[in-house]
């Protein structure tokens, strides 16, 4: 490959709309491992409608391998509506949860001051450890570890990233047919 090509590769977020039934995730992996890409993260979770679920799934790829992908997709049965979301029309963002060690009061307190800065919670105290939660983008959350991993963090989870478009614009936008989705029933 030459080094046009792989620069050319970058992180991509898809978001789509599934039937929320046994085997969709499935289906959805092996199109992936068939063609030979990696998913980086993986988000799943029911919409305001109980039978449809979203997935935000972020891969790297090129143009070309990207338009290939929403393609395959879009040919599923179980698939309602594929959209590629641009960085800078969307809105991004990761949950973490992490254990980290608490020495000494010292400790405890800069902790929290870290925690304070991003905006962060913590969920639970214990005389060694303090568990916190972060929601933010890739940056900020990578931000906060980098200042964190020195107190020593004994246990880590992402869920990897979530995203829905900035503004008035959905998902169903472009690929919806007329009818397909009832969201006005199930609006607050």
């Amino acid at each position: 490959m030459n080094d046009t090509f792989e620069t050319s590769k970058r992180k991509r977020t898809l978001s789509v709309l599934v039937a929320n039934e046994a085997g969709v995730l499935s289906q959805v992996s092996r199109l992936f491992s068939r063609k030979g890409y990696n998913i980086e993260s993986l988000a799943v979770g029911t919409t305001v409608n109980p039978a449809i679920s979203r997935m935000t799934i972020e891969v790297m790829a090129d143009d070309q391998q990207t338009e290939l992908m929403c393609n395959q997709l879009r040919k599923l049965l179980l698939v309602h509506s594929v959209k590629l979301l641009e960085p800078a029309k969307s809105i991004r963002r990761e949950l973490l949860m992490i254990k980290i060690k608490t020495n000494s009061n010292e400790d405890r307190n800069e902790i929290i001051q870290i925690v304070n800065i991003f905006r962060g919670s913590i969920i639970d105290v214990c005389s060694k450890t303090l568990t916190l939660s972060l929601i933010g983008d890739e940056g900020k959350n990578e931000a906060a570890l980098t200042l964190l991993k020195p107190f020593g963090i004994t246990e880590l989870v992402r869920t990897g990233i979530i995203a829905l478009e900035r503004g008035q614009y959905t998902i169903d936008e472009e690929t919806k047919e007329k009818g397909e989705f009832d969201y006005g029933k199930h609006v607050l």
